[in-house]
């Protein structure tokens, strides 16, 4: 897995939540929307990227929605 790419696409996914008007609903919703279109291995690799490195091109919004809902999208 492309870690960049995975990161590209989990900011991107970032943006169309983040406009949403409630931050935790937002952050829930970006974490269920992982969990449902991302295959296994996809979501195993960006756990290992939060995990081993401090994911700082991840947007913070996304990070935070990674890591307040682990439970949901892992």
């Amino acid at each position: 897995m492309d870690i960049d790419n995975l990161v590209h696409m989990a900011n991107r996914i970032g943006d169309f939540f983040q406009a949403m008007p409630e931050p935790q609903q937002a952050q829930l919703e970006l974490a269920q929307h992982i969990r449902k279109f991302w295959e296994p291995r996809m979501r195993n690799a960006l756990n290992a990227h939060l995990e081993n490195t401090k994911a700082e091109d991840l947007k913070p919004f996304v990070r935070s929605a990674l890591m307040t809902n682990k439970a949901v999208w892992l």
